[in-house]
């Protein structure tokens, strides 16, 4: 079995928001859709799978149109279209078994009880519940339920498959057993999906694309690799753990507020006055504390002494993080990675001085999405 190919410009209109993004897959291809709270992924999954209509655009899966804005006829029904929605609610029938909720598609599509059933045992194999179908989705952890739906979705050979953050409501170590039963089923069955998540282990685990929505317009698309390697957004950049600050080339060098940097052999691609972005990891950069109480004071301490990768600023926040703990400042907001004890005495509000060599740092273009009637993110 194998999916189809998805070729999608959704324009949807909810109040003052306004959804325009465009979005395609290859048959067998999984892309990853990640985006901020609020961007509009539900709402495109929602109109890819019919449950929300189009005010403009067109939905192609495979030779088949089946959603127009134009024509507002054409809007083949969720039940007709061949495309699942699976959330991260397994929404499973409580009152059927984990081996009939599977069966229940299958038996759907016209295929015969027998059939339906072997199809059911195979499935509960491949998912890791060989031995459970018996269960009824009350007597199975959320792991289990989030299994059975898999592969109550995949059953149905479905077209396409979208995927509204399905693991968000697991705990870690079921996430990363359910996210490897997704990653073997879907390869296995060539099934083209559209992933919906805020996890970047999830596009680098599950897909072959990116596509980034913010604020209902995409904002950058490509191989996942190349869009964690080169962030287009603060958004994205945060996805990559990544810094990405803003500024402009002049006189050879990139400037933002008080911060200048070279760049390192990076003249040719910059043109003079061009925005830019600065990437660089949070561990690449030095921090320490300001002997001076205020903000006024560090200003006049500090004044005429930063070098070319030095500024001061603010702390914001302290972030927990596996290897120690991460510091935001501001301006410009700024990640810092410290080992704990290299933390005491920071909190928010206390003045510190960074520095940022300029041979861990890489520079971008600043292009502006042409769909976006407001300015990109900017860090």
């Amino acid at each position: 079995m194998s999916g189809e190919t998805l070729d999608a410009h959704v324009v949807v209109r909810r109040g003052v928001f306004r959804l325009d993004a465009a979005i395609a897959a290859d048959a067998g291809e999984v892309v990853a859709l990640m985006g901020p709270s609020g961007a509009g992924k539900s709402t495109l999954l929602a109109a890819l799978a019919g449950l929300v209509r189009l005010a403009e655009g067109e939905i192609r899966v495979g030779d088949r149109i089946v959603d127009s804005g134009a024509r507002r006829r054409m809007h083949v029904q969720p039940s007709a279209r061949r495309v699942v929605l699976l959330s991260q609610d397994a929404r499973l029938f409580p009152h059927l078994t984990a081996h009939e909720n599977i069966a229940f598609g299958p038996r759907a599509q016209g295929i015969v009880a027998s059939v339906a059933d072997a199809e059911a045992d195979e499935w509960l194999w491949r998912v890791g519940l060989d031995g459970m179908g018996r269960r009824r989705p009350a007597e199975l952890s959320g792991g289990q339920q989030q299994r059975v739906a898999i592969a109550r979705a995949l059953a149905t050979t479905p077209a396409v498959l979208l995927l509204d953050e399905p693991l968000t409501s697991l705990d870690p170590e079921t996430g990363d057993a359910v996210r490897a039963v997704l990653q073997e089923q879907l390869a296995s069955t060539r099934t083209t999906a559209i992933v919906a998540t805020h996890d970047a282990v999830d596009a680098v685990a599950l897909a072959h694309r990116m596509v980034v929505l913010e604020e209902g317009v995409v904002t950058q698309e490509g191989a996942v690799r190349d869009i964690l390697s080169s962030p287009a957004t603060g958004f994205a950049a945060a996805v990559a753990g990544l810094n990405r600050v803003t500024g402009r080339v002049a006189d050879g060098r990139w400037e933002r507020g008080g911060l200048s940097l070279g760049l390192g052999g990076q003249d040719d691609e910059l043109r003079e006055g061009a925005e830019a972005a600065a990437v660089f990891r949070p561990g690449a950069v030095r921090l320490e504390r300001v002997d001076a109480t205020t903000w006024t004071g560090t200003l006049r301490l500090t004044a005429g002494r930063e070098a070319a990768g030095e500024w001061v600023a603010r702390v914001v926040r302290l972030e927990q993080t596996p290897a120690g703990v991460r510091v935001h400042t501001d301006p410009p907001v700024v990640a810092v990675d410290l080992a704990p004890d290299a933390a005491l005495g920071l909190a928010p509000g206390v003045p510190v001085q960074l520095r940022l060599a300029e041979t861990n740092v890489r520079f971008l273009p600043v292009v502006r999405p042409a769909s976006a009637d407001a300015p990109a993110p900017e860090s």
